[in-house]
């Protein structure tokens, strides 16, 4: 039992300052990719060194013998995806199959629609292309600017993962041998080992809720509809790229499910209705599990976590959705180790 500390106001309302100087200027600047990348490699490499003590005690330089089986779990587990995707799209007949459904897609949604709604469908895949091709046209500097976003945040990424590397390292060395920090080391040396505490239950958590959706996505495509006699293209593809992008909470989900109920509508409009009825039961049970388990990580009550996620991305838009359960983590963290809730 954690014996509470004098509660004050002044106090508490410093806790929160103090965390939001840190995440702030992070979530304005849109440097989430490159902390999230730091934290999962200083987290991960400790988690993994940490194993490989337990297995050999006498082990010299745990830290970096950690860090490189976790930078080689990593690199081996993306590409084995990669080529898992790679076959699975050649299985399906590739780029030129997906075409040719989206084509008879198109068919048969002009047949199926009324009228008045039929004539907005492109009448083949030409004059689809040529509206895509128009829109981007009109929106290249929007494109552009994605485009630059897209490249900037690989490039904060890359750059994290060399901090959390260093950092890693360096921590090693400064605990090889135990000597007293000053006062603000200290503070500065606690409050990042709470941020590296409150992301790692986070990212377990979200662990958790992608393999739950993918176990769910799963039994829908490579169960439901074969049982149907609908079985969809890329189904298996379809599978990984669901749990890969569920480890991004709520926006992930969504992109996984855009991708589902697309690829079901070259089958035909039926089955893309019933992938979209299915998939949004699942997008709405992710918001309760996320708020569950990960509350349950945190010590946080649903509403709470739901709460918090609703206004950060008011404020931040997808960066503070993502970051909300980690914040609100690490404010929790600080309350309980003072013994106030």
């Amino acid at each position: 039992m954690i014996q509470p500390t004098d509660f004050k106001l002044s106090t508490a309302a410093i806790s929160v300052v103090g965390v939001a100087l840190l995440w702030v200027p992070i979530l304005s600047l849109h440097l989430t990719p490159a902390l999230f990348a730091a934290l999962l490699t200083f987290g991960g490499s400790r988690a993994t060194s940490a194993m490989l003590r337990r297995i050999w005690p006498a082990l010299r330089h745990s830290q970096g013998w950690g860090l490189i089986l976790f930078v080689l779990v990593v690199v081996l587990t993306t590409s084995l995806l990669v080529e898992q995707a790679a076959e699975a799209t050649a299985a399906g007949g590739g780029y030129a199959a997906v075409l040719q459904q989206m084509a008879a897609a198109l068919d048969q949604l002009r047949l199926t629609l009324p009228p008045w709604l039929a004539s907005h469908v492109p009448a083949s895949l030409e004059t689809l292309r040529t509206a895509a091709v128009g829109w981007l046209t009109s929106h290249a500097a929007q494109v552009q600017l994605w485009g630059g976003h897209t490249v900037r945040g690989l490039g904060y990424a890359l750059a994290g993962i060399v901090i959390g590397a260093l950092l890693t390292l360096q921590r090693a060395d400064r605990e090889v041998g135990v000597e007293r920090k000053p006062p603000l080391s200290l503070a500065v040396s606690n409050q990042f080992d709470g941020l590296v505490t409150s992301f790692t239950a986070v990212v377990f958590a979200q662990f958790r809720i992608a393999a739950v959706n993918t176990a769910l996505t799963a039994v829908y495509l490579l169960g439901v509809l074969p049982l149907l006699g609908t079985p969809i293209p890329l189904a298996g593809t379809l599978v990984v790229a669901t749990f890969v992008a569920s480890l991004v909470p709520v926006l992930g989900n969504l992109v996984s499910n855009t991708m589902i109920v697309g690829v079901s509508l070259t089958h035909s409009l039926g089955v893309a209705a019933l992938s979209l009825g299915w998939l949004v039961g699942i997008h709405k049970l992710e918001y309760f599990l996320n708020a569950h388990i990960v509350g349950q990580r945190i010590r946080a009550q649903a509403w709470e976590l739901l709460t918090s996620m609703l206004v950060l991305e008011a404020l931040f838009g997808i960066a503070g959705l993502v970051s909300a359960p980690i914040i609100y983590a690490q404010l929790k963290s600080v309350w309980y180790s003072r013994g106030w809730i």
